[in-house]
């Protein structure tokens, strides 16, 4: 039996609705929602996120055989998916990673992920990844697989995305949250490095010290070093709303 089932569709208002509604319905673990294209999606926090045909959009509903509290560790776990499928497609494969859960090529975001737990055992992770079109007026620097050399297709990069989640999550769950925790900081920021994290209204900034055995940020500052455990990383501290739509370009 496959690891995982995709249920493909044409137009959703979001696959993160449809698969929540799959999971409390009893979908079984591995359970895959793709649409070409989302009329009502969403990223964290509640953000609008474009959604026009040509870009990945999938959620996947997983149930592994852990405490509840380790399902917060499935972002970064997905992230590491993400960032191999990317390589994988991309000549030179070079993914960056930015806390808690984006996907970066050469500075620009190119995927987001949304972990929301949907029961004590079950986690609905939505991914929207990059490839063809990149939305305007974004406060941060975007980009996509297209414009950064590859030439691929969404249906080719869901597939390098579900073998490599299917290798990570196995690590995972048998080895613990440290091997991850490893290979995301391998392609984070490098220690030292000025980091400016949201946090409700406020920005703090300080420089990266990596990540706890929880996956919270750390940031050194004075010689103090604080834990932060919710927020957003932000390229500077002139942070403001991300957009909520827009017609978006193809590049």
């Amino acid at each position: 039996m496959p690891r995982f089932v995709v249920q493909h569709h044409a137009e959703l208002a979001s696959t993160m609705d449809t698969a929540r509604a799959g999971a409390r319905d009893g979908a079984p673990d591995g359970t895959v929602v793709v649409a070409r294209r989302q009329t009502q999606g969403r990223g964290r926090h509640g953000r609008g996120w474009f959604s026009p045909e040509g870009n990945l959009y999938a959620s996947i509903l997983l149930r592994p055989c852990l405490p509840p509290a380790r399902l917060t560790e499935l972002g970064f776990v997905v992230a590491l998916a993400v960032a191999d499928a990317v390589d994988a497609v991309l000549p030179g494969g070079r993914a960056g990673l930015k806390w808690p859960n984006d996907v970066l090529v050469d500075g620009g975001k190119v995927a987001g992920i949304l972990v929301e737990i949907v029961e004590d055992n079950a986690a609905v992770i939505g991914i929207g990844l990059n490839i063809a079109l990149v939305p305007d007026a974004t406060p941060y620097p975007v980009t996509c697989l297209c414009a950064a050399g590859a030439t691929t297709s969404p249906e080719a990069v869901l597939t390098h995305l579900l073998s490599a989640l299917e290798r990570h999550e196995a690590h995972w769950s048998e080895h613990g949250f440290a091997g991850p925790r490893a290979a995301w900081l391998a392609r984070g920021p490098a220690p030292g490095e000025l980091v400016s994290v949201r946090i409700g209204t406020r920005i703090d900034t300080g420089r990266f010290a990596g990540l706890d055995a929880d996956g919270a940020l750390l940031l050194a500052e004075d010689g103090v070093t604080r834990r932060v455990v919710a927020g957003d990383v932000v390229a500077a501290a002139t942070y403001t709303s991300p957009a909520k739509g827009g017609r978006g370009r193809r590049v």
